[in-house]
C-alpha cells in the first residue's frame, strides 16, 4: 500500500514537531527518523522538509543552529521553542478530532 502526499500534506509541521519534541536534530536525521517509522513506506522530499523548516522557524516554533562537526559536513540543527511545543499540543488535538470524524464517516 503507498501513502499519497495528500493524505499527510498539512500534518508535515506537526511531524517534524512531534519529531523535536523528544530532541535537537537535522533534516536528514528527521527523515530517516520518518522513514524507520513507517517502515520505508513514507519519507519527506527535500525541498518540502526544509520549506516546512522555514515556515517554522519563521512563526517562532523552532530555532536553528550550526553544529560542530569535526568530521564530515556542517550540519544546521533544530530545536523546538515554547511556543512551538504548545503548537504541537494542539495540532495533535486537532488531528485526533478529525481522525475520530474520519473514521466514522469511512
Amino acid at each position: 500500500m503507498s501513502i499519497t502526499s495528500d493524505i499527510i500534506r498539512g500534518h508535515t509541521d506537526t511531524i517534524i514537531l512531534a519529531h523535536l519534541m523528544d530532541k535537537n536534530s537535522y533534516g536528514y536525521e528527521i527523515n530517516k527518523s520518518i522513514k524507520e517509522k513507517t517502515n520505508n513506506t513514507y519519507e519527506l522530499k527535500e525541498a518540502t522538509l526544509y520549506t516546512a523548516f522555514r515556515r517554522l522557524e519563521e512563526a517562532g516554533f523552532i530555532t536553528s543552529y550550526w553544529g560542530n562537526e569535526n568530521t564530515g559536513a556542517r550540519r544546521r540543527y533544530y530545536s523546538i521553542t515554547p511556543d512551538g511545543k504548545e503548537a504541537y499540543k494542539r495540532n495533535k488535538v486537532d488531528w485526533n478530532f478529525t481522525k475520530e470524524l474520519i473514521d466514522k464517516l469511512i
